[in-house]
């Protein structure tokens, strides 16, 4: 566990001026329980002998005998749950690299710094990893079995939380997607990353979808009297378009919730989609005909991106967080962002962005005229009850912040 006035941290580089360089900057904010180590043998002899483990790494990638690439392989295999920052004086697309196999390995990566390290990106890096090693926030990897799951459905232990999507041009809120929980009796708010797999692999996913689309209606109508028109999104499973009743049945739902299909907007998982698509893609069209909106969910993470778009009759594009935050400051990500934009017009596609972090993301967006916009600069997932107070504080910060009015850049 992070210590928060003295973490446990490492600094491996081979270069003797660096890793002084790095004790020095350490030194002046504080942090004195450092080891410093120019080669990942000795680096890894310290962990070894380290049983209490260590808070944070940071690793510069290119080393001879072990570079860091093969270092970080060396903290899987060592089962490391501390943090990474990697350092490099290789190019953006390097680091990408790099960053993206830490991630795939389910190392908590903090950030990544250039040759030579600026003092102050490194105080913003360790003050946000900091404070959030000093948070209450728990996160578990406890997985859930059938059974389990099936007496919180049949329990009623389910919760939709709700997370705003809003218009760049103008910051009104026009929609929600729908994220379910399970508030369960013991380990309080579980995350549907411990449960969507095994509700996949058990048969249960028709039962939980249908939970989370119930409800989900009953909310979107109660906001629709209280005056708040928004659309609300639901996420689909493959799963769920085994069948080609399962058109039928959202209808029904739709129907008997007193909504139109045009207020439901159907999320479908790029990753997700299969090689046969006969049935999956007749449901999708059956739905798309019933004039419900469909969306194709974190774009950019699949392998058949464009070959969907030509088969599926998507009128929204989700372009995934990993493509969005930060790419105001990565000449890669924003070709890349560009580029799936420019694509989204020609097919005359709504885009929303995913992960908008912070005003720079925000800013980013404007200047390009994305339509949509979602993530924690903007809210968190929330209860469907404080949705209504929450759009009233948005509209105030929309105004007091001038988050409209800035000059978009062309």
């Amino acid at each position: 566990m992070v210590d928060p006035f003295n973490p446990s941290i490492l600094v491996l580089d081979d270069d003797p001026f660096m890793l002084k360089l790095m004790e020095r900057h350490l030194a002046l904010f504080g942090l004195t329980s450092v080891v410093s180590h120019s080669s990942g043998v000795s680096a890894l002899a310290t962990m070894d002998a380290t049983p209490q483990g260590l808070d944070l790494i940071m690793l510069d990638l290119n080393m001879p005998e072990m570079d860091g690439i093969e270092f970080v392989r060396h903290l899987v295999e060592r089962r490391f749950t501390g943090s990474l920052i990697l350092i490099s004086g290789e190019n953006e697309r390097m680091l990408q690299s790099a960053k993206a196999l830490v991630q795939a390995h389910h190392i908590k990566l903090l950030g990544q710094l250039h040759k030579p390290v600026d003092r102050d990106e490194l105080k913003t890096i360790l003050s946000q990893w900091q404070t959030s090693g000093t948070s209450a926030i728990h996160v578990s990897n406890k997985k859930y079995d059938a059974l389990a799951l099936s007496a919180a459905i049949l329990k009623n232990q389910l919760v939709n939380h709700y997370q705003p999507k809003v218009l760049l041009a103008t910051g009104r809120m026009v929609g929600v997607e729908t994220l379910v929980r399970w508030q369960h009796p013991e380990d309080g708010m579980v995350y549907p990353d411990q449960f969507i797999e095994v509700a996949e692999s058990e048969g249960l996913i028709d039962d939980l979808t249908h939970w989370v689309l119930h409800e989900a209606l009953q909310q979107t109508r109660e906001w629709h009297l209280m005056g708040l028109p928004i659309k609300v999104a639901v996420n689909l499973s493959m799963n769920n378009l085994a069948t080609p009743a399962f058109a039928d049945l959202v209808s029904q739902a739709v129907a008997s919730a007193g909504l139109k299909p045009s207020d439901i907007v159907l999320e479908i998982t790029e990753s997700q989609l299969k090689a046969d698509m006969r049935v999956p893609l007749e449901i999708l069209t059956r739905l798309r005909l019933k004039r419900f909106r469909l969306s194709i969910d974190d774009f950019g993470t699949g392998y058949s991106s464009l070959v969907q778009l030509r088969d599926i009759p998507f009128e929204e594009l989700k372009i995934d967080k990993s493509f969005v935050h930060g790419s105001h400051a990565n000449a890669t990500l924003e070709a890349i962002f560009d580029g799936n934009m420019r694509m989204a017009r020609q097919l005359e596609m709504d885009v929303v962005a995913e992960g908008v972090e912070d005003r720079d993301d925000w800013n980013f967006l404007r200047g390009r005229q994305c339509d949509l916009a979602q993530g924690y600069f903007i809210a968190r997932p929330m209860p469907g009850h404080q949705i209504p107070d929450w759009e009233k504080s948005w509209n105030l910060r929309i105004l007091e912040e001038s988050l409209t009015t800035k000059p978009i850049a062309r």
